[in-house]
């Protein structure tokens, strides 16, 4: 493992670093609150500190602040959102003046699924219906899933507000594998489920009646102009899941920035990747070494292009041709 750098200041910001860690990730901190975390790289040798480079996590639409330059470099999740940002589609009104840094890998599917004895075979069978629909979504109103979940309604000629209307109703969770989730799904009181990080909910939502549905080509031909891959929902990840439905793609944590960041700071950060790798939480099912951050895989979908910056590092390491 990568050492800390040499000195005592570099204790103190790890120290500073696990206190954050410590209250962003109180439990008892709802999804809104404060539980993302802004680094500042700087000079506090003054009587002020003097930031030269700000890093942070947070929301998708955080892309606007990355654009202004409030904030140099941003996570987010998943990369789809990125594109939306990228093409200026979606949640976003025009295109926005972004680049990737390096693609944390991680593979994942969005999955709608129906309680088998309602007989709906697709959204559309909902809207006819006027179906009073319970269904679980993330209570985070800033999630990607709820992006998507939007879109994919207005598609088809509907909201989240008109099946309310009907009688439905939002069973929100906090996590795919929030217990509330798994136990209403188990005791019958959910009749669908719209959520990522299959691998926590969908094979307990099979196994109490419930089936992944497919999504027909309109659909995914809107989202695809959109910024959504889509692809099977069986694969060498989740092989224990049912074949024969395609989903949409959830993968990849692309770490951005503007275009306009200097080509060394980009640099140099991707070179980070690098040289902090082995202290890094990888997902051990998906990574498959740091070639993987700068290259287009399952695991890292790359439809904006990479830094200028960030590119010349990868390619002086002989990732890239």
């Amino acid at each position: 493992m990568e050492p800390l750098p040499t000195g005592a200041n570099f204790k103190r910001a790890k120290v500073l670093w696990e206190l954050g860690l410590h209250i962003a990730g109180d439990p008892a901190i709802k999804y809104g609150g404060n539980r993302d975390m802004s680094i500042v790289v700087g000079s506090g040798g003054g009587d002020k500190f003097i930031p030269s480079l700000k890093l942070a996590t947070g929301s998708a639409i955080m892309a606007l602040a990355v654009a202004k330059g409030d904030v140099d470099i941003a996570f987010v999740n998943p990369s789809a959102m990125l594109t939306q940002a990228y093409r200026g589609t979606g949640v976003f009104d025009a295109p926005l003046p972004l680049r990737i840094i390096g693609n944390y890998p991680s593979f994942d599917r969005f999955v709608i699924a129906f309680r088998d004895k309602l007989g709906f075979k697709s959204l559309t069978d909902v809207k006819k219906a006027k179906y009073p629909l319970q269904f679980s979504l993330r209570e985070d109103p800033t999630h990607s899933t709820l992006a998507l979940v939007n879109q994919l309604f207005a598609h088809h000629g509907m909201s989240i507000a008109e099946i309310e209307s009907w009688g439905g109703k939002v069973h929100p969770c906090s996590g795919p594998g929030d217990i509330r989730r798994l136990n209403a799904m188990k005791d019958g009181s959910l009749d669908a489920v719209f959520d990522e990080g299959i691998s926590a909910w969908l094979g307990v939502a099979v196994a109490n009646g419930m089936s992944p549905v497919n999504l027909d080509e309109a659909a995914l031909a809107h989202l695809s102009a959109l910024g959504w891959r889509h692809g099977p929902l069986k694969s060498a990840r989740f092989d224990n899941f049912p074949a024969g439905y395609t989903c949409i793609d959830f993968s990849g944590w692309p770490l951005y920035a503007r275009a306009s960041l200097p080509d060394k700071v980009a640099y140099d950060v991707a070179q980070a990747f690098g040289a902090r790798h082995d202290e890094m939480p990888w997902e051990a099912q998906t990574h498959q070494g740091i070639a993987q951050i700068g290259a287009e895989t399952a695991a890292t979908p790359m439809d904006v292009p990479l830094h200028p910056g960030a590119e010349r590092w990868y390619r002086e390491q002989g990732f890239l041709k």
